[in-house]
């Protein structure tokens, strides 16, 4: 989460070529060297975005303490859901779990992507999902990106109204992995108020914590004017339990009643109270982002003062441009 691991992990996704041409993760990964749990954990993992100062010490008592019902079903969970519902302003039947939000993003797509529905979305955004969308042989409409890597908000109204009947929802990563740039608080409403009103919109909020820009918003308000929207976070950079799988989604009722019969409810007993913990904990988020930013800062001025652009990051990692091509500067990371 940090900045000095955020470069190469920006390295290992995509670099920046002129204009907005970005080369994405176009060549086959190679087979990655098998290490020990030993050497595991002296490593620095530098591509996934995650925290890499662990849970608080509150999480991990938390979670220390639930493992008494590491052997029961049924078992009481912290009131996680309450906890969220309570932490956001809605109703519990306004919040869905997920093992990451990862999981909700499949969800939303098993559910809205039916009967030949496709996702309207950005070129480049977050992959994962996009593959789960070929994998359930959906159709995409995906549009590129502006100049200055920002989502063409026009644009993708335009895409939504010309196919309207066969949208099944809409797609925003915001801050988008893997440019960090925001759609801002005046484009989301742009959207919202630019497309039919039975459209959903499904806003990734994942790296939201880690946003000090004056124009960006949560877009949980919408939910509770009752806008077709689906908000969507996790624990697992903030609260750093990517490894304990735990997310969830902000929505109308009526929304998650029809994508709660294709989740798994299969988060474990141990991250529930952990995330209960880790709601609590403002004052352990406040200073992962502070750290987070102050390196982040630091670190794409250093770059850019040795000219290596990068690009404008309200997220916890950044991308730039090495001026090489980037998939040799990943073979030398993995050594």
């Amino acid at each position: 989460m940090g900045s000095v691991g955020e470069v190469p992990g920006a390295l290992g996704l995509l670099t920046v070529g002129k204009g907005t041409g970005l080369l994405a993760q176009g060549t086959p990964a190679p087979v990655r060297r098998t290490t020990t749990v030993a050497e595991y954990d002296l490593l620095a993992k530098l591509g996934n975005n995650e925290n890499p100062y662990g849970p608080p010490e509150s999480v991990l008592q938390a979670m220390s303490n639930a493992m008494k019902y590491a052997n029961r079903y049924g078992y009481p969970d912290g009131g996680i859901v309450d906890a969220i519902a309570e932490h956001h302003g809605v109703k519990p039947e306004n919040v869905l779990l997920g093992a990451g939000s990862g999981e909700i993003l499949d969800v939303a797509g098993t559910t809205f992507l039916q009967d030949g529905k496709r996702i309207v979305g950005a070129e480049v955004s977050y992959d994962v999902l996009y593959q789960h969308v070929t994998a359930l042989k959906a159709d995409q409409i995906r549009l590129p990106l502006l100049p200055d890597y920002r989502q063409d908000i026009p644009a993708t109204i335009a895409a939504v109204k010309a196919n309207y009947r066969d949208v099944g929802f809409v797609y925003l990563c915001t801050p988008n992995n893997p440019t960090g740039r925001i759609v801002t608080k005046q484009e989301i409403a742009q959207l919202l108020n630019g497309i039919p009103a039975d459209v959903p919109v499904l806003i990734d909020e994942a790296y939201h914590h880690f946003v000090d820009h004056p124009d960006y918003a949560t877009s949980v308000p919408y939910v509770l004017e009752g806008r077709q929207v689906i908000v969507t976070r996790t624990f697992s950079k903030i609260a750093a339990l990517a490894g304990m799988r735990l997310g969830y989604a902000i929505a109308p009722r009526g929304l998650l009643q029809r994508m709660r019969p294709y989740s798994t409810g299969s988060i474990n007993a141990i991250v529930k109270w952990g995330g209960v913990a880790a709601l609590k904990d403002t004052e352990a988020q406040a200073r992962v982002k502070r750290v987070t930013l102050e390196l982040r800062a630091k670190t794409t001025a250093e770059l850019n003062a040795r000219g290596y652009p990068t690009i404008p990051s309200d997220a916890n990692f950044f991308m730039v441009h090495l001026r090489r091509p980037v998939q040799p500067m990943v073979e030398e990371f993995r050594k």
